[in-house]
């Protein structure tokens, strides 16, 4: 099992870098995303990815669908996407970073009851060649941070961690989960964490990943809403902290759509693009909707998906957009993200 895992890590070096790896000698203009990876499936996306040529991957979780607790087997299923020819090539054309959802974490809407979770950290530190003075190997949790660009030009990529802290979340009669109004997500260490990330950020551009959707708040799914509380104290730390151009990124779902919200203190609202879906998606939504109050206009999609940011660096002032893309590289949407 151990040599296995070690076939699985994985340096990468890029040019000039941070502690983190990423390399900082160059303007940051497009980071691709995505999540909801069936490693048995077939992978048409990463040729198309590749296409846009981005600077950056970012997992949101689902990398595969382990769903065990048998860390020879979970090795075995990240192997089949390693080993995948054309995730190969992604990997050498761009350094890649990433979260975790419920799958890759072992078990279906699983939280911090999952007697695992330590067992499973390490394999996914292992898949994502975590070197062995890699913060994450040391502590609880796989929460991280990296910032890529010069000075003046940083993008700045925080990634949660909502599994591994998580309290229980019940499913009513209804289906719908039951509202846990006092419970955590993140826990007391990694919210203090990301509260200093935040405050003692630079950058002009901040990118918050998470591996559940934040700002939806109708579906009966799983979703920051469903700990009320916690979301809150997400928007306030926001308000509080004032990050330069904050984004939040999601997955989970098996769809793609863009949300908004208004958040104290800041002159544009907060977006959160959903991207989900990179082998298999829910595409009936297209035909029954789903309701979400937040969504912009009629941004959504039930085919398969990945999700870019586009940073234009203008003088005086950033202009973001995104695109979510399927199959053949066809854009499914866009929208712009600054004023």
């Amino acid at each position: 099992m151990y040599r296995l895992l070690f076939i699985l890590s994985v340096v990468f070096i890029f040019g000039c870098k941070t502690s983190n790896g990423l390399r900082t000698d160059i303007e940051t203009t497009v980071i691709a995303f995505g999540s909801c990876n069936d490693e048995e499936r077939e992978q048409p996306m990463w040729q198309y990815i590749i296409e846009n040529q981005p600077e950056l991957w970012i997992w949101l979780g689902d990398i595969i669908y382990g769903d065990t607790d048998d860390m020879l087997d979970m090795t075995r299923q990240y192997g089949f996407l390693y080993d995948n020819e054309d995730y190969k090539k992604l990997k050498e054309t761009c350094p890649i970073v990433g979260t975790w959802d419920d799958h890759d974490y072992g078990v279906n809407n699983g939280g911090k009851e999952w007697h695992a979770k330590k067992m499973s950290q390490n394999v996914f530190l292992d898949f994502m060649g975590a070197e062995s003075n890699d913060p994450r190997r040391k502590r609880e949790g796989i929460y991280s941070s990296y910032t890529l660009g010069e000075t003046g030009q940083q993008v700045k990529v925080i990634l949660l961690d909502c599994r591994y802290f998580r309290d229980s979340s019940v499913i009513g009669k209804n289906k719908r989960y039951i509202k846990n109004e006092t419970g955590t997500i993140l826990g007391e260490t990694q919210w203090k964490w990301l509260e200093s990330e935040l405050a003692n950020s630079s950058a002009q551009v901040h990118i918050i990943g998470s591996g559940i959707q934040v700002i939806p708040e109708d579906h009966r799914f799983e979703k920051w809403a469903n700990f009320p509380n916690e979301r809150q104290r997400l928007f306030d730390l926001l308000s509080k902290t004032k990050p330069a151009n904050p984004l939040i990124i999601s997955g989970d779902r098996h769809i793609a759509e863009v949300s908004k919200i208004d958040i104290k203190g800041f002159s544009q609202p907060l977006f959160e693009v959903t991207s989900s879906g990179l082998t298999h998606s829910y595409e009936l939504v297209e035909k029954k909707g789903e309701l979400n109050q937040h969504r912009v206009k009629n941004l959504l999609s039930g085919q398969k998906n990945f999700g870019l940011f586009f940073i234009d660096w203008k003088k005086n002032s950033i202009e973001i957009r995104t695109e979510v893309r399927g199959l053949n590289n066809e854009i499914h949407f866009k929208q712009k993200l600054t004023r």
